[in-house]
């Protein structure tokens, strides 16, 4: 899995040597195997990694346990990184806010799912200027890239908005979008990492 993710980055260009991402985590299986991926492939491909969690305020304590969740992955599984020429690099520094989505889409009218994915990325560009980070990595992967691709079309889209999710849109890159579900699952086992289920 990660050759795949490597190929991707490589032949999209999606991480020029010397760029600086912040890693969306949001504790589920797909931004854990990301972080983690990101994690290992750093010192290859160089570049500076940061993540960032927000808690959308929508589940009450299951958000609450997500955030401390991620807290605890990043503190113990994203620690400085001796390499074998000698080198350290730094821990994987996290960026954390909270919101409560459910009473600004009330405010504004929106829908919960729009009004959470705005507030999100309102959070992720925030905290990539904090970290002096040029990119934005998300988790999506092959089967939300066709899942898109089917949603479009029951909604009668035509031939020009069919296109599925695109590696890079702006800052935002998305390195595991040749990676399905069965193959994130088979890199978290491999490694042993935990990941949080949306218990709704």
């Amino acid at each position: 899995m990660l050759e795949q993710m490597r190929q991707l980055i490589s032949s999209a260009a999606l991480l020029p040597p010397g760029s600086h991402v912040l890693c969306a985590v949001s504790g589920g299986a797909d931004s854990v195997c990301l972080l983690h991926a990101l994690y290992h492939l750093r010192p290859i491909l160089n570049f500076s990694l940061s993540a960032a969690h927000y808690d959308h305020g929508l589940r009450g304590e299951d958000s609450t346990r997500d955030a401390k969740f991620v807290e605890q992955f990043v503190s113990l599984c994203c620690g400085a990184q001796r390499l074998p020429d000698g080198r350290v690099l730094p821990p994987v520094q996290l960026y954390q806010a909270k919101g409560d989505v459910g009473k600004e889409a009330a405010r504004t009218g929106h829908g919960v799912e729009e009004t959470a994915r705005v507030l999100r990325y309102a959070f992720l560009r925030q905290a990539a200027q904090q970290a002096g980070a040029n990119l934005i990595a998300t988790a999506h992967t092959a089967d939300d890239n066709a899942e898109t691709v089917i949603m479009r079309m029951i909604r009668g889209t035509g031939l020009k908005g069919l296109g599925a999710i695109a590696p890079v849109s702006g800052k935002v890159i998305r390195p595991m979008l040749l990676i399905n579900r069965q193959e994130v699952e088979k890199f978290l086992l491999a490694w042993g990492l935990p990941h949080r289920e949306d218990s709704s």
